[in-house]
């Protein structure tokens, strides 16, 4: 390794980066090429030290060089509770260019979702869901990037990113295949936990190998060392400053600055002073050196290291408790102690009024923090967030200095914290949300606060985490301080937590409980309808018994008030995944509307009712072949997911989707699903939803190994779970088993569903199709059990009345006949489920009806409506057999 000075470098901190800045320069060249080009991300790791940030202020040389625009960002060890504050940092330049008309024009549909987090659109009311919020703010940053080419995104310090910048980050990562972007980020390793950790993780494997920074070689140091104190440094002097600073570029660059500083000769008979000079650059060392510049200077460091990096000198004044002359003193005492340096302002962003400072290394912001005493710095924060709210900002930004107040029985602080959660969750971060509310408690409240605060903490979680909700509800309800109101809320959204935790007994219980407490009214059977819709979703125990008493009470139901038509609604549910008449069920839901529409106040993003009632309504619908009231119902949601700003609303979807045969949008609705879920946690409803929908439409696709896969990733066996899955979980299993061949394994699970339909008192053969898959495994051995298991199938169809179940199952039963029967049976399942709006179940039909009778114009037409449907299977069935007829 040559001892030079690296040709076109200009700093210390890049010797030995070769190979880093021909990677990135490979890039922006790559970029440059073509508008057309692939978006790209470099990750660069290292410990403190070692020239991160040096390395991106020389890719920003390189890309401004070449023509691109930069954006950067850089994140602070204190700011990490500000939510969105690394990616507003990073955006405003464009941010600043863009006047209120063409940022609404930008971000279109997305402008009131994203906009509140970017800080460019006041917050409206409610809380939006974090993930649409990401994928708001996505979608902003790529109109943002379309109109800006080429384009930079530089990240440092990522390790200290708040939670909501490396979530977007994680997403934007994933999109950059199409969208012309550099993006680096630069972090040090082992510095993240927990969900910082796991998003920095998802964000390397997004980009190409990640790049880890290792110290200087003794080769590199002594180059370096010769080329800032002079090539008369011998050899034992640059071999001591190697081992005095580990080759760490920070401390070595500090060191030799030292060392031209004190003119001290670089000769072996002074290397010994080297450790001496070297305790100085961080640490105790670096804390004595600020010390011996005075007083003020140290007050002034300190309140910088307060209020975080980009501070106006005016502010740390203010905190400092100086003059505008002292300050403007100690600021340059500082910067000439290569402490603090001024921030040289983007000149695409607005222009600040004063002058702002950063420090010249984090390791150096850390120490100073940390240097403070803990009473000191306690109050100091408290001061801090005074500051920020004389100066009219909002609470939300004095949260970060209020969090690190002492508790001590404060009620205006826990009032500001209430006040900054809420701000929080109104921009789409309940994490911060959740973190005000948590320091709140430790303060703690006033007895009769403390259950509003915990009310308050439950809502903010709800089913991200719902075994935290539980906690925090049901310390809400234990403790005196919640009017009527707010505990029939709490009761309400506990038994929801519950239910999305599996435990659907203790959900049950205690809405019921809390219906005890009230007299017959409008309060009563709302928790009853929630206690019903609790009933509905428990797939193994629902007994006949329970329908009858929900039969009872809906008989006395109009439909005057949204009570009574939540019971309405989970009648007609209940009648049609026992497969009563058709007719029935849709007149029920019917008589649950008004004028065809949702109730005021019973909307899918209206806070008393949960959208799991909603949910029955559509799939009422959707499998009593009303699909276009079920494609109405779920459309309106995602229309008020949108503009609500809640992710998932098109995740209903999904199951109209599948019923009109659009398999390839349901397998891409149904894989998002899958993603969120996994978020909120594996074993819970939504998770064994996504699942089961995800492998039923695979192998409607004729993807038979892919859901074994997905069966096998997402652990899609038993143990099942407590609630109702739709489709039929047991079903799905049943058929996965026997498409991969474990035939006896399908029967099992098979004849468990026929069990469970039992003890319910009866099924709907198109909802829980077991009848029809076990009648066709069992045929080869046991014909005479399969004929009656299919004569059962057509009774309970031919009761039920919609053409896709009578369909069905005269599909089924053609398939276990031979000759001139079969091709009838054929013939009349292809004529009903003509009359169906189910269409793979209708190209299903066709095709094996062109089989047996074999018709090349009714194989064409099958082939036609399998290709419309995405069902890949049934189209190689269908060609091969065209093929064969042809031959």
């Amino acid at each position: 390794m040559t001892e030079e000075r690296p040709q076109g470098v200009a700093s210390g901190y890049l010797w030995e980066r070769e190979a880093e800045i021909a990677a990135v320069t490979e890039a922006i060249e790559l970029l440059c090429a073509d508008r057309e080009s692939a978006g790209s991300l470099l990750l660069f790791r290292g410990e403190a030290g070692l020239g991160k940030t040096a390395l991106l202020a020389e890719i920003r040389r390189i890309a401004e060089r070449r023509g691109c625009v930069v954006w950067s960002a850089r994140a602070g060890e204190t700011l990490k509770s500000v939510p969105f504050h690394v990616l507003r940092q990073l955006l405003q330049p464009a941010l600043a260019a863009l006047s209120q008309d063409e940022a609404r024009d930008y971000l279109a549909s997305w402008y009131d979702i994203s906009g509140p987090a970017l800080g460019i659109v006041e917050p409206g009311e409610g809380s939006p869901d974090p993930s649409y919020v990401c994928d708001g703010l996505v979608y902003a940053v790529r109109r943002l990037a379309s109109r800006t080419y080429p384009l930079v995104l530089l990240v440092d310090d990522a390790h200290w990113a708040d939670l909501e910048t490396l979530r977007w980050l994680a997403a934007f990562a994933q999109r950059l295949a199409d969208l012309p972007v550099l993006v680096v980020v630069a972090r040090r390793p082992g510095e993240a936990h927990g969900e910082s950790a796991r998003l920095l993780d998802e964000i390397a494997a997004a980009g190409r190998p990640v790049s880890n920074l290792r110290a200087l070689t003794p080769q590199a140091t002594a180059g370096l060392t010769r080329a800032t104190v002079g090539p008369q440094a011998d050899d034992p002097f640059c071999r001591e400053v190697w081992a005095v600073t580990g080759g760490n570029a920070y401390d070595t660059v500090e060191l030799l600055a030292k060392v031209r500083d004190r003119e001290l000769q670089p000769r072996e008979d002074r290397a010994a002073e080297l450790r001496d000079l070297n305790r100085s650059a961080r640490g105790g060392g670096l804390v004595s050196r600020l010390r011996e510049l005075g007083v003020e200077p140290t007050k002034f460091a300190w309140a910088a290291a307060i209020l975080g990096t980009g501070s106006p000198v005016g502010l740390v004044a203010r905190l400092a408790m100086m003059d505008a002359d002292t300050a403007a003193r100690c600021a340059e005492l500082l910067c000439d102690a290569r402490i603090l340096a001024e921030v040289v302002p983007d000149p695409a962003a607005p222009q600040p009024p004063d002058v702002t400072l950063e420090f010249v290394h984090p390791l150096i912001a850390s120490a100073v923090y940390d240097s403070i005493t803990d009473a000191m710095r306690t109050a100091m924060h408290g001061i801090a967030a005074n500051i920020v709210a004389e100066t009219g900002r909002s609470a939300a930004e004095a949260a970060r200095h209020l969090l690190k107040v002492h508790p001590e029985g404060d009620e205006t602080l826990v009032e500001q914290l209430r006040e900054a959660a809420r701000e929080h969750l109104a921009v789409g971060a309940p994490d911060a949300a959740c973190t005000c509310l948590e320091r709140a408690l430790l303060e703690p409240p006033l007895p009769e606060v403390r259950a509003q605060v915990l009310y308050e903490l439950g809502r903010a979680r709800l089913l991200s985490a719902p075994a935290l909700t539980i906690e925090h509800l049901r310390d809400a309800l234990a403790a005196p301080g919640l009017d009527s109101a707010q505990r029939v809320d709490a009761s309400i959204r506990l038994s929801q937590a519950l239910l999305h935790n599996d435990q659907l007994e203790e959900a049950v219980r205690t809405v019921e409980a809390e219906a005890d407490r009230h007299e017959p009214g409008p309060v009563r059977m709302r928790l009853q309808a929630v206690q019903f819709t609790w009933e509905a979703v428990h797939g193994e125990t629902v007994s006949p018994q329970r329908s009858r008493r929900l039969a009872e009470l809906a008989a006395t139901c109009t439909g005057r008030d949204n009570s009574e038509r939540a019971l309405l609604i989970l009648r007609g549910f209940d009648a049609m995944t026992h497969g009563e008449n058709a007719e029935l069920v849709v007149e029920l839901c019917d008589r649950a509307l008004v004028n065809g529409r949702l109730a005021p106040g019973l909307g899918w993003t209206d806070d008393e009712w949960g959208v799991e009632l909603l949910m029955m309504l559509g799939s009422a619908y959707a499998h009593t072949d009303r699909l276009d009231r079920a494609e109405s119902l779920f459309s309106e949601a995602l229309r008020a997911y949108t503009r609500a700003g809640w992710h998932g609303g098109h995740l209903s979807l999904a199951n109209a989707y599948r019923r009109q045969g659009k398999l390839h949008d349901a397998e891409g609705v149904l894989r998002e699903a899958l993603r969120l879920a996994e978020r909120v946690g594996r074993g819970l409803p939504l998770y064994w939803s996504a699942t089961c929908g995800l492998v039923d439409i695979l192998l409607a696709r004729g993807h038979v190994a892919q859901a074994w896969s997905v069966a096998e990733q997402y652990g899609f066996a038993p143990p099942y779970p407590s609630t109702i899955v739709l489709p039929d979980i047991r079903s799905v299993r049943g058929r996965l088993l026997l498409a991969v061949g474990r035939t006896e394994e399908g029967i099992n699970e098979l004849e468990a569903a026929e069990k469970t339909a039992a003890s319910r008192g009866g099924h709907n053969p198109v909802l829980a199709p077991w009848a029809v898959d076990l009648a066709r495994a069992l045929a080869p051995h046991d014909p005479e059990r399969a004929r009656a298991l299919l004569t059962d199938a057509r009774r309970q169809a031919e009761r039920f009345g919609t053409d896709t179940a009578i369909g069905e199952a005269l599909r089924c039963a053609a398939a276990l006949e031979t000759g001139p029967r079969a091709e009838r049976l054929a013939a009349k399942a292809v004529a009903y489920l003509e009359a169906s709006p189910c269409q793979y179940e209708h190209a299903a039909a066709r095709v094996e009806h062109g089989i047996l009778a074999r018709s090349r114009a009714e194989l064409t037409r099958g082939l036609d409506l399998a290709q419309a449907c995405g069902a890949d299977g049934l189209v190689a069935r269908a060609s091969g057999a065209l093929e064969h007829l042809g031959g």
